[in-house]
């Protein structure tokens, strides 16, 4: 392929997301590596692999980055914040005024947008890992259990084991006296979905229309459900949720090479 291309990477705590993305705004493809301690090394890594999917050659002709590791994208022309980046990416596809959720690694964020893409309002959690990746990580691990066995456990029982504990410590520690009382494996998955979900709604009411990004929701459908049953209505998934952020930053980089 021929022609100019724009790149957004995001490099957040756990993992790095790459977006490349045509002149015409079609995504070209996306890449995707645990962030490990090498920022650099990694989001060069995402965008050798990203050009050979997408049968390209050279350096974009534009790159932002985003996200906890931005500062080390050494190819970067430019560097906004999650906030900006996740907005972008979300009303590319959105198209209306919406709620933003995204669930990360290490934090969640909410982000309010207008009609015309324009953020109203934003908040996040940095405070405690509860509701985040790292804390499915730890319940996982507590469990004895592959993060990819949890969707599928929780789906498979409508009776979830109430957590209670707000802190990541707590909770595994209240999972293993479960688990000394007998009660499910499955049941206690559910539960600890239902436990994201508390937290993020803890954080806004989430009134509107609501759409869900993130690693975790990418890699469990069922805490969109659980989400969507909380508030009696359907929660949007964009198209591979885990790079919107990416995509937002590549269409900053685009716009930025046209200004």
């Amino acid at each position: 392929m021929s022609g100019s291309f724009y790149c957004g990477v995001d490099i957040g705590a756990s993992a790095t997301k790459l977006v490349l993305l045509a002149a015409d705004g079609q995504v070209l493809a996306r890449a995707l590596s645990h962030s490990g301690v090498d920022y650099r090394g990694t989001a060069r890594k995402c965008l050798d692999q990203a050009r050979e999917l997408a049968g390209v050659a050279g350096e974009p002709d534009g790159t932002v980055a985003t996200g906890y590791g931005r500062s080390n994208v050494d190819f970067a022309a430019a560097t906004r914040t999650e906030i900006h980046c996740h907005g972008a990416g979300c009303y590319h596809q959105a198209r209306q005024a919406v709620s933003i959720i995204d669930i990360g690694g290490q934090d969640n964020k909410v982000i309010h947008l207008d009609d015309a893409g324009k953020r109203i309002e934003f908040k996040m959690n940095r405070k405690c890992a509860a509701g985040t990746g790292a804390f499915i990580e730890e319940i996982a691990l507590r469990l004895n259990l592959d993060v990819g066995e949890l969707d599928g456990l929780a789906d498979s029982t409508n009776e979830p084991v109430r957590l209670g504990s707000f802190c990541t410590v707590f909770a595994k520690t209240e999972i293993l006296s479960h688990l000394r009382s007998g009660a499910p494996v499955a049941g206690i998955v559910r539960g600890a979905f239902v436990s994201v979900v508390d937290r993020i709604i803890e954080m806004d009411p989430l009134d509107g229309v609501v759409m869900a990004t993130g690693g975790v929701v990418a890699h469990n459908p069922v805490i969109v459900e659980i989400l969507q049953a909380r508030l009696g209505r359907d929660v949007i998934v964009p198209e591979a949720p885990q790079f919107t952020g990416a995509l937002g930053a590549a269409l900053t980089a685009r716009k930025l090479a046209s200004a």
